[in-house]
């Protein structure tokens, strides 16, 4: 069953998660993706390349950034890795890249080189300040978008900033919001019939993801800090507990009748009008803290999963992946590979009920579709054996 991008050709030259990830989100959904990747050792790699070949096809297998993917190999130092690239962009819906800021202009792909051989182009570029501003020359990575974003200033415990690994700009800011852009840009096109260039800034977005958030700050109020508020872990009743087992409950009573039944449930229905008086939440803290060490973390859980009052267990990622909802809903597939076998990969969150996403292959080894693809753009034997011998492409 075709998924709902089926028909959508991209073209990607991103490295980076951000980008990768985006990329993955279309395929998944059906949008035949085309990787352009450099030549060995044109890039550096963080950690170094692989030199087992068989851990190498492993890690490629088990990355899932990489899947539902086609790769080329090729040079765009050169004029003819150029025009490869052009014809590719000719023949797709969406090039997206993830340089910073001037470098496509300079290797003669750049957006207006690229909508000059099709103006229906959709062209992302991904970076993380974004292509105007004083900051758009600042290397950085998701440490450095979520510090300017205004996330990491409202992350953490006693007023310490804490860093939520690279999930908000690299994941959400980033390859999540790009590849929403896309797909509305993709819906404009089939309004007005033309292409257009997205400019996505992954510290743009993650201020953007904090929508919510800025009314307060904007009306005068105080910027939500670490540890602070109800939903900083200021509060006992949405935080964290830590358990016999040295595990960890997560509670969320937030709404009065959850919180009733947090009273109830802990033995302190004294508190029943005390969820807003802020001098008794220590009080009411340094309780919760002794209740939950009364048990293990799953104990806890099976305890009281069915009384309403907002528990889950906080899960390693191991765990989530092994976790019987997460499997229940299909968030675990097996995806077949022809060197390394069967993989297992996280599977896709969009639930379509008419035309839904699929894992169909693993990440390709570079290069593996490189005759494919250009025979596919009319390119002969010939041509490319030529193009491969000049280490155009590879």
């Amino acid at each position: 069953m075709p998924g709902p991008l089926e028909g959508i050709r991209v073209v990607d030259l991103s490295r980076l998660a951000p980008g990768p990830y985006a990329s993955m989100l279309l395929g998944d959904l059906g949008a035949d993706v085309t990787l352009v990747e450099a030549p060995a050792g044109a890039v550096q790699v963080i950690g170094g390349r692989e030199t087992d070949e068989a851990a190498a096809d492993r890690r490629r297998a088990f990355g899932a950034l990489g899947r539902n993917k086609r790769s080329i190999v090729v040079n765009l130092k050169s004029d003819e890795g150029r025009q490869v690239v052009h014809d590719l962009a000719r023949e797709a819906d969406v090039f997206l890249e993830g340089f910073r800021p001037g470098v496509t202009d300079r290797l003669g792909v750049g957006y207006e080189a690229i909508r000059a051989t099709n103006p229906r182009i959709v062209y992302a570029s991904l970076s993380g300040f974004g292509q105007t501003g004083p900051y758009r020359d600042l290397v950085g990575h998701d440490i450095n978008y979520i510090a300017v974003g205004g996330a990491l200033g409202m992350i953490g415990r006693d007023g310490r900033p804490a860093l939520p690994q690279n999930v908000i700009a690299d994941f959400a800011g980033g390859g999540l919001m790009t590849a929403f852009a896309i797909v509305s840009a993709l819906l404009a096109r089939g309004r007005t019939g033309a292409g257009q260039y997205l400019d996505m800034a992954m510290s743009d977005n993650v201020l953007y993801l904090l929508a919510s958030a800025t009314g307060g700050v904007l009306a005068g109020g105080a910027p939500p800090s670490p540890g602070r508020g109800n939903l900083g872990g200021g509060s006992p009743h949405y935080n964290v507990y830590e358990c016999a087992d040295g595990k960890w409950i997560s509670i969320g009573s937030l709404e009065p009748q959850f919180w009733a039944n947090l009273c109830r449930v802990t033995g302190r229905e004294d508190m029943l009008d005390g969820e807003f008086d802020a001098s008794r939440h220590a009080e009411f803290a340094e309780h919760l803290a002794r209740f939950f060490r009364g048990k293990s973390r799953d104990a806890w859980f099976a305890d009281l999963r069915a009384v309403e009052l907002c528990i889950a267990p906080v899960l390693d990622l191991r765990e989530a992946l092994d976790d019987e909802h997460q499997r229940a809903r299909g968030m675990v597939v097996d995806v077949p590979d022809a060197r390394v076998g069967s993989v297992p990969q996280v599977g896709i969150g969009p639930k379509f009920s008419e035309t839904p996403g699929a894992v169909h292959s693993t990440a390709p080894r570079a290069g593996e579709h490189t005759d494919e693809v250009l025979a596919a753009l009319g390119y002969d034997q010939a041509r490319v054996t030529s193009l491969r011998e000049q280490g155009v492409v590879g």
